[in-house]
């Protein structure tokens, strides 16, 4: 079962699994998305490397960061 918003998702979390594998299982990378969901819910962290079963926890999708273009010939 799963809520979406525009930046985030909320999800139950398999047995034994892990904040960021929850993160990769559902948003294909772990790249800012595990800090700004720890962010987003208070109490998290404690249970972060072995979530219970069933868990509700709300996903935020981290926004991409801007990179820098190098032009060769300047």
């Amino acid at each position: 079962m799963s809520v979406t918003t525009v930046q985030s998702v909320t999800v139950r979390a398999y047995q034994h699994e892990t904040l960021d594998g929850l993160a990769w299982r559902q948003l294909g990378s772990t790249a800012g998305h595990v800090e700004a969901t720890l962010a987003a819910n208070p109490g998290l962290a404690k249970l972060a490397a072995d979530l219970p079963e069933g868990r509700a926890v709300r996903l935020v999708k981290a926004p991409e960061p801007e990179r820098a273009m190098v032009y060769l010939w300047d």
